[in-house]
Formats: structure tokens, sequence, C-alpha cells
């Protein structure tokens, strides 16, 4: 009789970290939110499939400003009052994601794009026909 127990989340945190980076990775299925401290120590993640949303849902806006706000009470129990945010990919919600983040009272000092674009590498891929 195997009595599995779920995991404890506390309130509090034990960590305090007042300065810390956001990234935002958005693509077109799915927004992945990860917040680190200023050395680049993950503290709290999140993404639109860990929260819930399937399929073709994880890829819009309103779940990426879903999973900014539980990064963003996560980071609250922690005392952050300030982030530099770091966005990467072209998703729909690179900045609902960010918006949801700030929902819950902390200051963004920058913001900056660091997508990958090439310098007419190989060949892109045909347009989907539908």
């Amino acid at each position: 009789m195997d009595e599995t127990k779920s995991p404890i989340v506390s309130s509090v945190s034990k960590k305090k970290v007042e300065v810390g980076r956001l990234y935002v990775e958005s693509t077109y299925n799915n927004t992945k939110i990860i917040l680190t401290d200023a050395k680049g120590n993950v503290l709290a993640t999140s993404s639109s499939g860990s929260i819930g949303f399937k399929g073709a849902k994880k890829g819009t806006p309103f779940a990426a400003a879903k999973v900014g706000e539980v990064v963003g009470g996560k980071a609250s129990t922690m005392g952050m009052k300030e982030v530099a945010v770091i966005v990467k990919g072209v998703g729909s919600g690179r900045e609902s994601g960010i918006r949801g983040f700030i929902s819950k009272g902390i200051n963004i000092t920058s913001i900056k794009d660091v997508t990958p674009v090439p310098h007419n590498g190989p060949k892109p891929k045909k347009p989907r026909r539908v």
C-alpha cells in the first residue's frame, strides 16, 4: 500500500532575492518563463503545458499571461523587487507573458531580445499549405 504524498508548496520562500533575470522563451507552440538570480541560478520556472493548457492553446497569449502570473507569484514570495527581462522566440506570448509577470508588482529594469536571426544560413522550410 504505497501512499503518495503531494509536494507541499510553502507560501514563504526560504530564499530572499531582490534582483534577478526573467527569461521568456516564446515559440509558436508553447511559452516558457524562467526566473533566475543575477548569477543565472534558476529560482522558479513554468510553462504553458505545466499549467495545464494542451495542444494549440499552449501557444496563446492568454496561456502566456497565466504563466507570467504564476512565476510572478513565486518571485514575489521570494522578495523580488526588480528583474531584467530576456526575450527569445517569435511566438504570440512574448509581451503577454511579461505583462502577467508585471501584474504581481515587480519592476522591470530592461528588456532585451535575443531571438536568433540567421545570417542567410540554411535554406528555410517551404511555407505551409493549409
